[in-house]
């Protein structure tokens, strides 16, 4: 395996550039579709390798399960520092699979208590809460015969006037059709697995706001109208609301999406920028990062392979 079953673990870096530059010069549909699944590949090739990595450690604990030939010299010399690299990655391994479980329980946690609430309301798309207290969010159904819903409280209803109104449910519904729910479930998936993407979960959860944005000033026809229902969800709700689901006003990002929508046009649709251009060498980088951290992992995993086979007794 050598060094390359080290490369897809900090490879990662190497969509940094991207992750700060797409946000302002790619369409958000663009850059949350990128993102994501640069996010996705880069998790998964690091993940694997680091599996790689504690197949070798275990073979060299004692009282382990694994066939005796793994842990002979030949094996543990496919590994560089086999000794501290092997070991080191069970706990590490470990402590990953702990903060994905984690995650993914937040979320389906998030999930049941959203759709609790809604227990005893009408089953209609758009559910009002009788809460005082503002928010508004998008939840996506649970099953195949349930529907999305736009959940809101009577509280945001009251602080938004009609055109805004129609704003954040035009936002909403865009989390919906777009299915970000799922995007932002990957992304958050892909940090817990590597830390080195945690810009990455950043850039895209700004991106699908941005996104749901766009797609709102288009249907209600205005910028301005968009970006004041922005602004004043935010002031009252000050970004409070269901962790990790699509909210209409989150903490964080507001003041860049508000200044997006009144300050700069309409995004292109163009998908891939020019070469010479700084986000197009980003996006070369981040595309070759991918590409060698698939081509290292496999390697690493068809050399192991062949290596155990090989030491394998019949």
């Amino acid at each position: 395996m050598g060094v390359f079953v080290f490369l897809p673990l900090v490879l990662p870096l190497t969509a940094w550039p991207v992750a700060r530059l797409a946000e302002h010069h790619l369409h958000p549909r663009t850059a949350t579709r990128l993102l994501t699944a640069v996010a996705a590949v880069l998790a998964v090739c690091s993940t694997l390798c680091l599996a790689l990595l504690m197949v070798v450690g275990t073979a060299q604990l004692p009282g382990n399960p694994l066939p005796d030939a793994w842990s002979d010299p030949e094996v543990r010399a496919a590994l560089p520092y086999d000794e501290i690299a092997g070991r080191a990655a069970i706990p590490a391994l470990l402590a990953l699979l702990a903060v994905c479980a984690r995650a993914l329980l937040r979320h389906r946690s998030v999930r049941r208590r959203a759709a609790r609430a809604l227990a005893g309301l009408p089953d209609t798309p758009v559910a009002v809460l009788p809460d005082p207290a503002p928010y508004a969010y998008a939840l996506p159904a649970a099953t195949r015969r349930a529907r999305d819903r736009i959940v809101v409280s009577r509280g945001m209803l009251a602080r938004l006037g009609p055109a805004e109104r129609r704003a954040l449910f035009a936002h909403e519904r865009a989390h919906l059709t777009g299915r970000h729910d799922r995007l932002l479930l990957v992304a958050r998936l892909a940090a817990a697995a590597n830390p080195f993407l945690r810009p990455l979960r950043t850039a895209v959860t700004y991106s699908a706001e941005r996104w749901a944005d766009e797609e709102a000033a288009v249907r209600v026809g205005s910028r301005r109208v968009v970006a004041r229902a922005i602004g004043r969800a935010a002031l009252a709700s000050g970004g409070t609301g269901p962790a990790t689901l699509a909210a209409f006003a989150v903490a964080g990002p507001v003041p860049r999406r508000v200044a997006a929508l009144l300050a700069a046009p309409p995004p292109a649709p163009r998908a891939w920028p020019p070469l010479c251009t700084a986000v197009g060498l980003a996006l070369w980088g981040a595309v070759v990062g991918v590409a060698v951290s698939a081509l290292s992992s496999a390697n690493s995993a068809v050399t192991l392979y062949a290596v155990l086979k090989a030491a394998t007794p019949l």
